[in-house]
């Protein structure tokens, strides 16, 4: 008796809503107590409604109460702490406003632990223990809390509804299906929940696949990014190097043309002080010689000025007069400097243009889809021409080199070291990159279309020099009979509408090639995910006519 009355001043004490000991303890009106905090936020989350309720009683108040702390009953939770009390036990577990109650408590009603599917009703612990214990309950099914159980009961029958109607893609009971939905296509709705799993399963797999792709997809795109900054970052620093050098170079020539203009200058105008000192030298000497002759003339004396006049008369020799005519100093070294501006600036307007379209030229995007129907194949057609310098000697081409006929008598090609000595083989002129697409069109026996590496082997029999039989070409065989692809001596057989035309794709970023039947549809025959590590190069091998074969 004595643990029952400690009990219920636990239940007195306690908040219903975050089910603690009270803390700072008010009353509102309707009598009911909580924490200040606790009542505070419950009501703060209503203020729009304008409305205040109890969260126990649900009674409303308007406008919204005065919170007051009650100081008997915090008198009394603290005495109650003083004795060790510290929180409801287990058995006093009540539910909140957010929690899913028992439906069969009655006054204050504790969590619920299930809810029972067919009984449509939540019980805690206490009240769910017959379905532990009687053999009819225990094939109920149990599932956590929920508070959508009425969801599945028929608001027209009240019955559960354990059906699903497949015309009209709804959850029905018994009596709607012999009823409104009498002739529609019914299961039970845990044969329904069967397939409808399977199904799911199935999705969840493919998002699960989807998710890995993307993640590898994000992880490529992050890979792509630091390989844009890395090459971003070292083409700035290379390019600052070199400009620096650049400037460098500008600022020796410039310190080079100074230091010639003022050594010549220094040369220059020491002869030019020179020559002027001279000249000082012989005025100062004419004068004296002048004022000499101006005494001698005022002589009244004949005898002596006939006696000095032979030594005064004789002048000195002069230094060369200065012929006096434009002067240009330095003023070609400036023209000459700027006619080397002005080349500069002309070299750097024309090489800017390529600099400037090399950087706008960068590719970073991801390959574009592959194209579904031929007209947006044909957006990538490249013209292909086939190089003479590789073709057999068996091998004629015209038609400007886009065609290429066997013959019985050999051609009289120059000897080159590209050229197939021994295969009727023959590669294409242009490298192919990028987004291509090229169409053959064979007659005769057949033709093996291929994509090749140019650095092949050139000069035998061995499969280093036959298209397909090694790592460095990919080839599709074509005849009346059938089709066959090969890789690394490895062959494929590929089914198909036989066609006298092959179309072939190339996305060399995105590693993809794939080859087509022509005809008044387009077939896809056979596609190649790879990673192609050098430009590649279309080739034609017409093996029914090997030496060998």
């Amino acid at each position: 008796m004595a643990q029952k009355g400690v009990q219920l001043d636990q239940e007195t004490i306690s908040c219903s809503i975050c089910l603690d000991i009270l803390k700072d303890p008010v009353t509102i009106p309707c009598g009911h107590s909580y924490c200040m905090n606790c009542i505070k936020t419950h009501w703060d989350k209503e203020d729009e409604r304008r409305i205040h309720s109890c969260p126990q009683c649900r009674q409303t108040f308007t406008p919204r109460p005065v919170l007051v702390k009650n100081t008997m009953l915090a008198a009394l939770v603290e005495e109650l702490k003083k004795t060790g009390l510290q929180a409801a036990p287990a058995d006093f577990c009540y539910a909140g406003p957010e929690d899913v109650s028992c439906d069969v408590c009655t006054g204050r009603k504790l969590k619920a632990f299930k809810s029972c599917l067919v009984c449509f009703v939540s019980y805690c612990e206490k009240h769910l223990q017959p379905h532990f214990d009687a053999a009819p309950l225990k094939k109920h099914k149990l599932v956590d809390p929920s508070k959508k159980l009425q969801e599945n009961i028929c608001s027209r029958h009240d019955e559960g509804m354990k059906m699903f109607c497949r015309t009209d893609q709804q959850c029905i009971c018994y009596l709607c299906s012999v009823e409104e939905h009498k002739g529609h296509d019914t299961v039970s709705a845990a044969a329904e929940r069967t397939e409808r799993q399977r199904e799911l399963e199935v999705s969840r797999q493919n998002i699960q696949q989807r998710i890995q792709d993307r993640e590898k997809d994000v992880k490529e795109l992050q890979q792509q990014v630091e390989a844009i900054n890395r090459s971003a970052d070292k083409a700035v620093e290379d390019s600052e190097k070199i400009f620096t050098q650049l400037i460098r170079l500008i600022q020796k020539r410039s310190s080079d043309v100074k230091l010639q203009v003022r050594s010549q200058q220094e040369t220059e105008v020491s002869r030019v002080k020179e020559l002027q000192e001279k000249m000082e030298q012989e005025i100062t000497e004419l004068k004296r010689k002048d004022a000499e002759m101006k005494k001698l003339s005022h002589t009244e004396d004949h005898n002596q000025f006939l006696h000095n006049y032979p030594s005064l008369s004789a002048l000195s020799e002069s230094t060369s007069s200065i012929n006096i005519r434009p002067l240009r100093y330095f003023e070609d070294v400036t023209a000459a400097v700027s006619e080397l501006r002005d080349k500069l600036q002309d070299l750097l307007r024309e090489k800017w243009t390529n600099v400037s379209l090399t950087v706008t030229e960068v590719d970073v995007l991801l390959p574009q889809p592959e194209p579904k129907t031929r007209a947006r194949f044909l957006r990538y057609l490249c013209e292909i021409t086939l190089d003479p310098n590789t073709a057999h000697t068996q091998l004629l081409l015209s038609e400007g080199n886009r065609k290429a006929t066997v013959m019985s008598q050999h051609q009289s090609y120059s000897s080159h070291p590209d050229r197939f000595p021994y295969l009727c083989q023959v590669l294409s002129s242009e490298s192919l990159t990028g987004s291509c697409y090229w169409e053959v069109e064979w007659r005769g026996r057949g033709v093996c279309v291929a994509v090749v590496y140019k650095n092949i082997s050139r000069g035998g029999w061995s499969n280093e020099c036959v298209f397909g039989y090694n790592d460095k070409s990919w080839m599709l065989s074509c005849n009346n009979n059938s089709y066959t692809f090969w890789y690394n001596n490895v062959q494929t057989p590929v089914s198909g509408p036989r066609s006298s035309r092959v179309g072939v794709y190339l996305d060399h970023s995105a590693g993809i090639l794939s080859f087509y039947s022509i005809s008044e549809t387009m077939t896809l025959l056979h596609i190649v995910q790879t990673t192609f590590t050098q430009p590649l190069y279309a080739g034609l091998w017409f093996f029914f006519f090997c030496r060998h074969c």
